[in-house]
């Protein structure tokens, strides 16, 4: 979200999230969360936090990105308004971190309901920006898509992508690095097959990469602050390979961004009558009867080395269920706090900074030139002063006290965080060995009864 030509940061601010926040769209402002910050004075906190950015670092807005926004939406009749919103937040923490105060707007004035996520470009600590990634619309996606599917709703099984292409998505919008810019230079060049050294160097030069000789070889750019080696550009790039790629005596693969193999999951058993009635062949039945073995070698073997029969699996389970539920109570517990602690701790600062200028305001009769003048300021007073009422607070804590109790509580939480993980993952696991167990005793069972026929006759 970027500022509009001819307005203030503080006039784009509240026209935004004004929308979002609109109690028609909202069930009478019901359907609103948000973390580290007030709704009705979100606009006046993400100001001063700019302010603040700006006193702290000494650097000036380098773009005009004011804030961001995530819409999330669901299919009709799926979701209440309720959860919508809880899934929202969810997300909200799980891409963010915690770093940015957001907001959480849930519309239910059309068919679909859907989510206005709003969160501040400057960080709770005012010493940051959030920074926009490469593939981010992915990473976006994938966590909506996986929280979705732990609340049991439906995703988008095959997105229809209108992307650009790598190049001009590089133009456009992301900073990239300037090694990376640069190895996609070269692979460019190289694909192009240059008959010798000197016309790939001038295919870099038609690119405004400039070659300079010196003890290596290195390359400049009129984007670049300072040159690069292109010994520093990784296997593959250095001069003797890139010379031996156009001679012919090696090819060139680009580089390709690290991926990390996950872990190998258990599965269910899958129902090979179901997927021969749905046209599968016999090559099909038979590779499903081999897999169907060794996923239930698997649950035999996971049962055997923890000790479980069917009646400890079940009570494990329960036992985990219940411990879900408590991770989850202290989590949103200190997430509360976490949230009452930023928002006290970012107006205490604010009541401090401006109280001089509404003193002065109040002095001046409440002067209408004087507020023109500093209504910043004074709007961020009045928002403070609003706040501590709101809060109960009568006696200001110091603002280092809050700072150790956010540290003990951040910390809590993530510990939570990291066991809630490890208690939903083992429930997942529990709940496939549960389900495969329970297939291969009524396997057995039937293979009993079929012995018996065959005594009997």
């Amino acid at each position: 979200m970027h500022t509009t030509k001819g307005k203030t940061i503080a006039q784009c601010l509240s026209e935004r999230i004004d929308y979002g926040t609109n109690p028609e769209k909202t069930q009478n402002s019901e359907l609103i969360s948000s973390y580290a910050c007030e709704p009705r004075t979100a606009d006046a906190e993400f100001l001063a936090s700019k302010k603040c950015y700006e006193q702290i670092t000494g650097r000036c807005e380098a773009t005009n990105v004011i804030a961001y926004q995530v819409r999330q939406s669901f299919k009709p009749g799926e979701v209440s308004p309720e959860e919508a919103n809880r899934i929202g937040y969810d997300f909200a923490m799980r891409f963010l971190k915690g770093k940015h105060a957001f907001i959480v707007c849930t519309h239910n004035d059309k068919k679909h309901i859907h989510n206005h996520i709003y969160w501040n470009s400057t960080s709770l600590d005012c010493k940051r920006k959030f920074r926009n990634f490469w593939r981010s619309t992915d990473a976006v996606a994938k966590l909506s898509d996986l929280i979705c599917t732990e609340h049991k709703m439906s995703i988008v099984a095959d997105p229809q992508r209108r992307g650009i292409s790598y190049n001009k998505w590089l133009g456009n919008r992301a900073k990239v690095s300037h090694r990376e810019l640069l190895r996609i230079a070269i692979d460019a060049a190289l694909s192009k097959k240059p008959h010798d050294f000197d016309a790939f160097l001038a295919l870099l030069t038609a690119e405004g990469y400039r070659a300079k000789r010196g003890k290596y070889l290195s390359f400049d750019h009129d984007d670049f602050k300072q040159k690069v080696r292109i010994s520093t550009l990784g296997e593959g790039y250095s001069e003797e390979e890139i010379r031996a790629v156009i001679q012919g005596q090696r090819s060139h693969t680009p580089q390709k961004r690290r991926t990390v193999k996950r872990a190998e999951r258990p599965q269910t058993i899958i129902d090979i009558q179901a997927k021969l009635a749905e046209g599968k062949g016999d090559a099909y039945r038979r590779w499903a009867t081999v897999e169907n073995l060794k996923r239930m070698a698997k649950t035999k073997l996971y049962m055997d080395e923890h000790h479980l029969d069917y009646a400890a699996l079940a009570e494990r389970k329960n036992a985990l269920v219940k411990q879900e539920a408590e991770l989850t109570a202290r989590i949103a517990q200190a997430q509360t706090r976490l949230a009452e602690i930023n928002v006290l701790k970012t107006h205490i600062v604010n009541y401090s900074k401006t109280k001089d200028v509404y003193v002065a305001y109040r002095k001046s009769g409440y002067s209408k030139k004087y507020l023109e003048e500093h209504e910043a300021d004074i709007i961020i007073h009045k928002a403070a002063k609003k706040a501590f009422d709101e809060l109960g607070v009568k006696k200001l804590p110091t603002v280092k006290n809050l700072q150790v109790e956010f540290a003990e509580l951040l910390s809590a939480k993530k510990t939570a965080y990291v066991d809630l993980k490890k208690v939903r993952d083992e429930m997942r696991e529990l709940s496939i060995h549960k389900t495969n167990y329970e297939e291969l005793r009524d396997l057995e069972e039937r293979e009993d009864r079929k012995e018996k026929e065959r005594g009997r006759e």
